[in-house]
């Protein structure tokens, strides 16, 4: 049965992505929050999809942290579902992501629409110069956007042993000056990383406290990382397996 679910909830996925994605070509010649709205809508439908077909509830804790201003999010990855939670979470979420998104039909034309930030993980020092530019733009200067990155990189099992990549954060650190909001979750034990089948139960997206700009990379990263994996950690006991 949860198969079938499963299988059900694929095709709500992609067929309304499709669906919504046709119908709002034409806000890609309006300014930039038409359609952000588009993507923000979707992402609510994933949502829905979700409780309804797959039977998974979300649950968000700790948005009095996120402050009215701009700010770098430091999300814990372990499923899909974590690109599609900061639509519904945040105001006027910016996700850093791999440049070859940019090439998908629908997808990518939404993405550079709404100033996603794409990087080159094999790019050279001016193509590091040029990220930080569409960053500054697009979150610091006036923009007032939440900036939403992944420091491992990949999706990781939950309770996987952590192997994070922290140059893309540290980078975006100490330019922007900017706080960072360490997002911790247990996404990974209903929507795994890898295959078709979604588990019933209840994925929380925990935001904590800020981390504030200035301090050694070492040490941000030590705060980063210790708070993603103890809160994840401990997410982990809502769904026992």
């Amino acid at each position: 049965m949860n198969a079938i679910r499963s299988l059900i909830f694929v095709i709500w996925l992609y067929g309304t992505m499709l669906v919504l994605g046709i119908l709002g070509l034409p806000t890609l010649l309006l300014p930039r929050q038409a359609p952000l709205a588009v993507m923000k809508l979707y992402a609510r439908m994933v949502v829905f999809g979700l409780r309804w077909i797959a039977g998974v509830r979300l649950e968000f804790r700790g948005l009095q942290h996120v402050p009215e201003g701009p700010v770098i999010i430091a999300g814990k990855h372990q499923a899909m579902l974590d690109v599609f939670a900061p639509f519904v979470m945040f105001k006027d979420p910016v996700v850093v992501m791999k440049r070859e998104l940019l090439w998908y039909p629908i997808l990518g034309w939404y993405c550079l629409r709404t100033g996603m930030i794409a990087i080159d993980r094999a790019g050279s020092a001016r193509t590091v110069k040029l990220m930080l530019k569409a960053a500054q733009e697009k979150v610091a200067i006036g923009a007032g956007r939440q900036m939403i990155i992944f420091p491992e990189g990949t999706r990781s099992l939950p309770g996987a042993v952590p192997d994070y990549k922290p140059a893309g954060l540290r980078t975006f650190y100490k330019a922007l000056q900017l706080p960072i909001l360490p997002v911790a979750t247990n996404s990974g034990q209903c929507w795994p990383a890898h295959g078709l089948i979604r588990t019933p139960g209840t994925v929380v997206y925990e935001v904590m406290p800020a981390i504030e700009p200035g301090l050694h990379h070492k040490e941000m990263l030590a705060q980063v990382t210790s708070r993603l994996e103890d809160a994840s950690t401990a997410l982990l006991a809502i769904n026992p397996r």
